[in-house]
């Protein structure tokens, strides 16, 4: 009998032992001793089902990033868009470009996660009217940016980009600090620095005007 026990309890303590390492390396947020304390209750057959190792990957704020991020960065592109016929201004173009250039992928690689999630990707053209997110231009002022041409739509433009930019900024930030998904937060990061960087050279650009 004692044999068997002490087998018994080598086994359970082993068992804990691995749920516990499996938890640590899931959550990696600082909460490794409470996983090791718990770890043979709950945790083990959660961990050997797979379900915590899916439902890290990401969270609904990863959701909420990528969804409203594709449609703000699809009106990005069509304000772009309308900067190579109708801005006067070089800098304004190749601002325009750069913009393009960099949004481009990042709607591509939002799509390709929300599509792996099994989440609806936004379709184009969303971007009008029924999403008020931060930084988000009306059909209204959209109507306007393209009636304008020259150095009118310079500044229409400059203004209107750096609302834009500054919504998405604001965005990321929600992403970094809510969001689990580190692919996502990367991306975040990276929307901060350059949309930033962005939004100076505009102010700039704005200040000669």
């Amino acid at each position: 009998m004692t044999k068997r026990s002490l087998i018994r309890r080598a086994t359970a303590a082993a068992a804990a032992t691995t749920a516990a390492l499996v938890l640590a390396a899931c959550g990696g947020n600082g909460n490794d001793s409470s996983a090791a304390h718990n770890g043979h209750n709950a945790a083990s057959p959660a961990a050997s089902a797979g379900a915590p190792v899916q439902q890290g990957d990401h969270n609904a704020d990863d959701v909420t990033f990528a969804q409203g991020m594709i449609p703000h960065h699809q009106q990005a592109i069509e304000m772009a868009d309308l900067a190579a016929t109708r801005a006067e201004s070089a800098e304004v173009k190749k601002l325009a470009d750069e913009i393009k250039k960099a949004q481009d992928p990042e709607i591509k690689t939002l799509s390709g996660w929300l599509t792996s999630w099994g989440e609806q990707v936004p379709a184009a053209g969303e971007g009008h009217g029924g999403h008020h997110m931060s930084g988000m231009m009306t059909a209204e002022e959209m109507k306007q940016l393209e009636s304008s041409s020259g150095k009118a739509f310079d500044t229409a433009f400059l203004k209107l980009m750096v609302k834009h930019h500054e919504g998405a900024v604001a965005m990321a930030k929600t992403e970094q600090s809510e969001g689990t998904y580190q692919p996502a937060k990367d991306m975040a990061a990276a929307i901060i620095t350059s949309q930033s960087a962005e939004i100076a050279r505009m102010n700039a650009l704005l200040g000669k005007s």
